[in-house]
């Protein structure tokens, strides 16, 4: 087969191409199409109606910084929910802290966890964690109805488009705080400060109304577009800064591709433009 191009579009206005060797996977579920293709500097990269979601060569950025930050700041994390994060990698991070007893994770289509299994085993090894508990439905369905309380919880969403679209709802994140504990944090996929401008402070103002301190910190990567991406925290108890301790990054012996103290920090200081974004919602 000859080389071909992948491409998405993001908004009509911003286009990126990804040259590539060979298709592995292409199905719609009821929720949306997942393909999963070979490319010739990426790796595989799985794309979920035409957007990137992970791609083998920068997979790490993203899942490092969605997890790590807050099981570094919360001082004993040891029940932590994921919704969405079908291709296993932020629960694969989750689960390399030893103190992390039980990782519940709900993924709503079923064809992404399949696809990634197949073939993203980077991420999807994480599936065959004892410590891991798949649940395939509906996040808010989950979040409205469980018993159990979590320490961390991480909301690994696509954009507020199709299956994703409640995951950004008030209601939503009123269900999530009655579930996290009274010193939990909540870390949320919190679109780009460049192109995603009004999904992110809309995003901040539905958390402002349900937690009393709420940050933002960005990361960098390779394919998602603009390049700077962020993640929100809300705490009911920690600062991500403050409490912050350096010490028990070197004392778990973990090994990181991008996640680091220094990473950490600087990753919470905002160019000016987002400060005057997000005036009067965050306390960054």
């Amino acid at each position: 087969m000859s080389e071909f191009w992948t491409t998405e579009v993001h908004r009509d206005i911003y286009e990126m191409k990804y040259k590539s060797l060979k298709k592995l996977y292409s199905q719609k579920s009821e929720y949306q199409q997942v393909d999963v293709v070979e490319t010739k500097g990426y790796g595989k990269m799985l794309l979920n109606d035409g957007l990137v979601m992970v791609t083998e060569r920068d997979e790490f950025v993203y899942h490092d910084m969605i997890a790590h930050p807050a099981l570094f700041v919360h001082p004993n994390p040891k029940k932590v929910l994921v919704i969405g994060g079908g291709d296993g990698g932020t629960a694969r991070e989750v689960l390399r802290h030893k103190g992390v007893e039980k990782c519940v994770m709900v993924e709503i289509d079923e064809l992404v966890v399949n696809a990634c299994k197949e073939f993203i085993p980077q991420t999807s090894c994480v599936f065959d964690n004892p410590r891991l508990e798949l649940i395939i439905g509906d996040g808010v369905e989950y979040v409205a109805n469980t018993k159990e309380k979590f320490d961390v919880i991480l909301v690994d969403s696509t954009d507020p488009i199709g299956p994703a679209t409640p995951l950004f709802g008030v209601d939503f994140y009123k269900n999530i705080n009655l579930i996290l504990n009274d010193d939990g944090i909540v870390i949320s996929q919190a679109e780009s400060p460049y192109y995603e401008v009004e999904a992110q402070t809309s995003l901040l103002k539905v958390l402002n109304q349900v937690f009393q301190n709420l940050f933002i910190y960005n990361f960098s990567n390779l394919t998602y577009p603009g390049g700077l991406w962020s993640f929100s925290f809300a705490t009911k108890k920690y600062h991500p800064i403050e409490d912050f301790n350096e010490a028990r990054v070197k004392d778990s012996e973990l090994s990181f591709q991008y996640y680091n103290p220094r990473i950490h920090r600087s990753s919470f200081s905002l160019p000016q433009f987002m400060l005057n974004n997000c005036k009067g919602l965050i306390k960054n």
